[in-house]
């Protein structure tokens, strides 16, 4: 059996959960491998609509084991309440499911709170958080102040470790933001009502992962966000705190030996963005409004509406260079339909020069988007399972696409539920 990597292309956003939830059912093992609670994977199926924030996407597939790895930034508190939601719904999850890393690192509630006061002292500054903790976390993690979810086991080094670490994060609540200081009875609590609840779930996921590839068992690994978030290769610093990328997957799986025989990039059929930083393509006003209203296009995690566009085909064309993608799965195609003609971003313009190759950081908002246009279908494709199914229009716009992006376009969504994707050979 393959492994395969579902990654994001663009902003994040782009339907990697219903792609990963479609393709669980000839997989044994779901792996997230990075990220944390500030964004959502939406999936539809029979037991109604679940926006997964933490939750690896294969959790509503029988024989599926969910694994979060060492990459994740491991909110317990967050995860307790995403399991006992999606459990509310007649969804099972167990320790024989669901697996957490031993040496994935715990997001604390500190985490939370600085992320809100910095984003409260940036003002019009700021980078557009969740405010899920992300970027003080893996801050934390890098100069060593958090612990594994390991250490849960031995309870008397963690206590010690512990101690050291509240410290550290009580100088920076009270010297940076004059915030009010954590008490070590505050944590203790944390720790009762939320790390310790999870200690049936942790375990040597590296080990089992190693087992599993050595028997041959399909191994889905799940990205958060896109390529265009990445730390290193995204729009810095409007970027995640982590890599969002393949190359990082099997470092953030829990085995780094981890074999990747193909790489899914994942496309919306029209552009989205949520949070700030520059988006060449955005499109404004009324025009905004039909299609973010058309798509349903407000964040998973904060109903935030999400900033929109046309396919944007230099930042997706980077992307895919990005995430070395073998193939896209087309998402939202449907969408569309209301469009007589649909633009599409096939250049920018910059400082008088067109250019298809994706620019530096600092220059993305001096730049502006060139528009072409394709002819619209304007009917309902929701219906269509097979590529034979579609209206010529809506074939031609995909191939036009896929002859820009220069990769096979394998999947494509038309509508929301588990079915209603075309898979194209």
């Amino acid at each position: 059996m393959s492994n395969c990597a579902i990654v994001g292309i663009n902003w994040g956003d782009e339907g990697k959960g219903r792609i990963v939830d479609y393709l669980t059912s000839n997989c044994d093992y779901v792996v997230r491998f990075q990220g944390g609670g500030n964004a959502g994977h939406t999936v539809i199926n029979e037991k109604g609509k679940f926006a997964l924030h933490l939750l690896p996407s294969g959790v509503f597939r029988p024989g599926v084991v969910n694994i979060l790895g060492n990459g994740v930034a491991l909110d317990p508190e967050n995860l307790l309440n995403e399991i006992d939601i999606v459990k509310s719904k007649g969804v099972y999850i167990g320790p024989d499911n669901l697996k957490i890393s031993d040496r994935a690192s715990i997001l604390f509630p500190w985490h939370r709170l600085m992320d809100e006061l910095e984003e409260n002292r940036l003002a019009d500054k700021k980078y557009g958080s969740t405010k899920q903790g992300i970027a003080p976390f893996y801050s934390d993690k890098s100069i060593k102040k958090t612990i594994l979810a390991g250490e849960v086991f031995y309870p008397d080094e963690m206590e010690k470790h512990l101690d050291s670490i509240l410290e550290w994060a009580n100088l920076k609540l009270t010297g940076i933001y004059n915030a009010v200081p954590i008490t070590k009875d505050q944590l203790n609590r944390w720790i009762e009502n939320y790390l310790n609840p999870i200690k049936g779930y942790i375990c040597n996921t590296g080990s089992l992962l190693k087992t599993a590839q050595q028997n041959n068992k399909s191994i889905i690994l799940e990205a958060q966000l896109g390529s265009l978030r990445d730390l290193d290769y995204g729009i810095y610093p409007y970027t995640t705190s982590a890599n969002t990328i393949v190359s990082y997957a099997p470092i953030g799986s829990g085995f780094p030996g981890i074999r990747i025989d193909e790489t899914v990039g994942v496309v919306k059929a029209y552009s989205t963005c949520v949070g700030e930083g520059p988006f060449v393509c955005e499109m404004t006003g009324d025009e905004a409004e039909k299609l973010r209203q058309a798509g349903g296009e407000y964040g998973a995690k904060t109903g935030r509406p999400r900033r929109v566009g046309p396919l944007d085909i230099v930042a997706t064309k980077y992307g895919i260079e990005m995430q070395n993608a073998t193939s896209i799965a087309f998402t939202k195609l449907d969408v569309l339909s209301y469009m007589e003609e649909i633009p599409v971003c096939t250049h920018y313009s910059y400082k008088g020069s067109v250019t298809d190759e994706f620019p530096f950081p600092a220059v993305l908002d001096q730049c502006s988007p060139v528009i072409e246009y394709a002819k619209g279908w304007n009917c309902d494709i929701s219906k269509a399972r097979k590529w034979e199914d579609l209206p010529q229009e809506a074939k031609d716009y995909v191939i036009m696409v896929e002859n820009k992006i220069n990769c096979h376009i394998k999947y494509i969504s038309v509508g929301p539920e588990r079915d209603s994707i075309i898979t194209r050979i």
